[in-house]
Parts: structure tokens; sequence; C-alpha cells
């Protein structure tokens, strides 16, 4: 099957018990058995759920891989990748990634005795500099948030495979109709499934997806160990909204190129990240691993002014300022005081998060629209 039809049919089947064309949610914790061990398959829905189940095939079949897993959240798929690791290992991370990612990795694992380098990729070969015995697994966004530096997916996996290593790459922005990392030598394609799978801002939902069993195996036991899986009702959201994943992604796309060609003609804007542009860094890189330019761009104003962005972020009407992004409807962000507040000042302007970024999320509304608020919020 070729994308468009794998997000509608990939990896589903009817519903056995009625031909229901989409899985019935179900909404139970436990099943019969005949006698102890005597089920169809499933004995509780910690370990195992109908529709969960179909989901998790689903997400295998959009990323090209043979195992998807479903958590409650982005943070618990990620929580789940590091619990593979033990005290002592080691983890070389992008600097510029997600900060609930950042958070979760300083504030909750460093204590457990696992060591993070968090280190600049748009040139993949400094990786190396940072791999040593201890190094178990190398973390990767992009394209990252909320810079959209492009990370090649391609050079990291033949590092990773050289010193026998774990690669895990957060697929969130991109998505599997404009990026996969499998096919690209990753192990593990971490999404917040919250974001453009489930795409309607109605459900919180993370998902990873492998090629090898044994790794699946390992994951599987921790899901279930861990417990922290979604439910019947979210598992049905996220399934319904992958079968519209083309169709949204690639009016995303198409309004996200006419976003960043407008803001970077205004003369208030001294900066727009969007990987489309030919200038931006390693723009070849996301042609190549890539096959559209996604509809997440950040932007500065001149003058780094604080209190000038927070008030263009309160000025929009058709953008609406909060948390999260990947809807159908379009999403303004402050990173510096929202998604980013968790890391220090000094560390996020490293990396460019200054006062005055602004991140979008350029939703599928009519594009004439979103300019024109844009226009207005400017000034």
């Amino acid at each position: 099957m070729k994308f468009n039809t794998k997000v509608i049919h990939g990896g589903q089947e009817h519903d056995k018990a009625y031909g229901a064309v989409m899985p019935p949610i179900y909404q139970t914790s436990t099943y019969a058995q005949t006698t102890p061990g005597g089920h169809k398959g499933y004995e509780y829905s910690r370990t195992h759920n109908p529709t969960r189940n179909a989901l998790e095939n689903a997400l295998a079949s959009i990323e090209n891989g043979n195992y998807g897993l479903a958590f409650g959240s982005g943070l618990a798929a990620i929580d789940a990748i590091i619990k593979l690791l033990k005290p002592g290992d080691e983890v070389v991370s992008t600097n510029d990634l997600y900060g609930g990612s950042f958070r979760l990795f300083t504030k909750i694992f460093q204590d457990f005795g696992i060591k993070f380098h968090f280190i600049g990729m748009q040139n993949a070969s400094n990786i190396e500099a940072f791999v040593n015995q201890n190094t178990k697994l190398i973390w990767v966004e992009t394209p990252t948030n909320p810079m959209m530096n492009i990370i090649d997916i391609k050079a990291a996996s033949g590092i990773a495979k050289k010193h026998k290593i774990l690669l895990a790459v957060d697929n969130t922005f991109a998505t599997p109709y404009l990026q996969k990392p499998l096919d690209l030598g990753a192990d593990i394609v971490m999404h917040s499934a919250t974001k453009y799978l489930g795409g309607h801002s109605d459900v919180v939902m993370g998902a990873l997806i492998v090629k090898d069993k044994d790794l699946a195996d390992r994951l599987y036991f921790i899901q279930n160990a861990s417990g922290a899986i979604c439910g019947p009702q979210d598992s049905f959201l996220v399934l319904r909204g992958i079968k519209t994943l083309h169709v949204r992604m690639q009016r995303h796309c198409e309004n996200g190129k006419a976003v960043a060609e407008y803001l970077a003609s205004h003369p208030k804007i001294e900066k727009v990240y969007w990987p489309g542009f030919e200038n931006h860094p390693n723009h070849y890189i996301a042609k190549s691993q890539m096959t559209d330019f996604g509809g997440m761009i950040s932007f500065t104003t001149k003058g780094n002014n604080y209190k000038e962005a927070i008030k263009i972020v309160e000025n929009l009407k058709v953008f609406t300022l909060a948390e999260s992004l990947g809807g159908v409807e379009s999403l303004s962000g402050h990173p510096a005081s929202m998604t980013h507040a968790s890391i220090p000042k000094e560390e996020r302007e490293k990396t460019g998060v200054v006062d005055s970024l602004i991140r979008l999320s350029v939703g599928i509304e009519d594009i004439d629209d979103l300019i024109g608020d844009l226009k207005q919020a400017l000034g």
C-alpha cells in the first residue's frame, strides 16, 4: 500500500464480532475466561485492549515498522525508552529539544545515574565525539522544537550502528507523511500523538514504533509493567485522526509555506525558521529525508523585545495562543515562557530560544485569513 492508503487501511481489519468498519471502543478493564488462561487473546486492558491494538497496528503500518506501542502521553513514551537503560549508561541528545523531554532527562532520570550530553547535531559528525563505552542511546528530534533544526538521520544511524547503540527519533513535527526514520536507519520512532497524529486537539497520547522484535518485547514489557497506557476512547480518537493525516498534512504544508514566505518579507521580522527555505541550515538534508517541509514555523522580531513578542501573540485572533501543536486549528506560542520555560534562560538562548521567538503551528484554515491575522497582529 502507498501511504495515503495505509493511513486508512494499514494494519486494520473489520471487527470480527459484527463487521464494524471502525474498531469499536472496547471500554472494558477485563475479559471473561473459560478456564485460567483460557481467553481470546485478552486478559486485562493494561496489557492488551482491542481498540489500542488496532491503533498500535496502524502506527506500525504508517511508519513502516513491525511493532507499535501506544502510551498515555508523549512523555510516557519517552519514559519507556529511557527505562531500557540502567545507572551508568549515557545518552547523547540534541541540545535543541522539547522542554518536557529536557525536564524528564535532567530532573528525573539524571537522578537515577543516567548521564545526558546535550549537543548541537546540525553537523552529525559532532555526535561521535561524545560516544564512549557507556553510551547506549542517541536521541534526535528533527525538525527540532522550536528552532526547526534539521538533523541527518542517516548519518546519525551510521554512528549508532558503528558503536552498536540505539538511535531514537522524535518524529512528532514531521509525521510519517513527511519522514520515515525507520527507513533511514533509526531503531525507535517516537511521537507525541497528541499533535498531528490525533490532529484535533482533543487527546493526549504517545507512541513508539520499532522493527526489531527483541527491542519491541523489551518495550512491551516496560509498557505493561509501568502501566502508562492510553485508554480505548483515546485510542479510537487517534486512530480516527490517522485516517485523515495525509489530507491534513498536505494543507499544513501548503499553508506553512505561504505563512513562512509572508513572514520572511515582513519589515518587522528579523528571522524566520522554516526548513523549506534554501538558506535554512541543512535545507539540503531536509530535502533529501523529508517529502515536504511541514507547518511548523518559528520567527523572531527585530530588536528581540520580550514585551513586543507577548503583544503579538495576544493580538492574534485566528491563531489561538495555546500550548501544543498539530491540530487543524492554527496555534501560536511563546517558547521562552511556555513550552521551554523549564530550560534555564542561559541554556535555551544558546540554542536560539530568545525572548522574542514566537512559534506557529499553522493549521488548515483559509490561507488568506491566516495571513490577514498575522498582518493585523504585527501592525
